[in-house]
C-alpha cells in the first residue's frame, strides 16, 4: 500500500437508534459526536437508522406496510391509467 492515500480507520460506535443497541467496530467514518463506551475510554458515535438488531430479515419480525394507502396516493398525484 502506498502511504498517506488511505483513510485512518480507527474504533467508532454505531448505535441502532430502532434496537437501542450499539457496537464497537472499526470504521473510516467521521463524526463530531461522542460516546464513552464499556470500557472508559470515549470514541466517535455514529447513529444508523437500521441494522442487523433491527431489521425484519434478521429478527423474523414483520412489519405492516400501508401499500393501500400508497397505492391511494399515487393514483391521486398522477391519476388512474387504463
Amino acid at each position: 500500500m502506498r502511504p498517506g492515500i488511505h483513510p485512518v480507520s480507527r474504533p467508532v460506535v454505531f448505535r441502532d437508534r430502532a434496537a437501542d443497541t450499539a457496537i464497537l467496530t472499526t470504521s473510516t467514518v467521521h463524526s463530531s459526536r461522542t460516546i464513552e463506551w464499556e470500557d472508559g475510554n470515549t470514541y466517535p458515535l455514529i447513529d444508523v437508522e437500521i441494522s442487523s438488531a433491527s431489521h425484519p430479515f434478521y429478527t423474523g419480525n414483520t412489519r405492516v406496510v400501508d401499500t393501500a394507502g400508497r397505492v391511494e396516493r399515487f393514483e391521486r398525484r398522477y391519476g388512474r391509467t387504463s
